[in-house]
């Protein structure tokens, strides 16, 4: 079992994240973050830091975002690995972090 990014992140990327992670099982994509479930150690280290609350461990998905299990497995080979803190991406459709 893996930890999901899901909508929430979306459009908002926030990094928080990523600094965290001991495993680097982060990757950056155009609009939104991915885990790689083939990385992730399921130490939960992320979920408190995510300010948009993006980040589920698979087995507590929200129904409406069981995709995002598929798609962080598929998208995260394809992108580049980030484990530094940037400036949110904080798009149109980005609801503002709670932080």
């Amino acid at each position: 079992m893996a930890h999901i990014v899901a909508e929430p992140c979306f459009d908002c990327k926030y990094t928080d994240c990523v600094v965290v992670c001991p495993v680097d099982c982060f990757y950056e994509g155009a609009q939104m973050l991915y885990i790689n479930p083939e990385e992730c150690i399921d130490c939960e280290a992320c979920v408190p830091e995510c300010p948009v609350e993006a980040i589920f461990h698979e087995d507590n998905l929200p129904d409406d975002w069981k995709d995002f299990t598929a798609l962080n497995a598929e998208e995260a080979p394809k992108c580049p690995v980030i484990n530094e803190k940037k400036d949110a991406l904080e798009g149109e459709s980005c609801t503002p972090a709670k932080k």
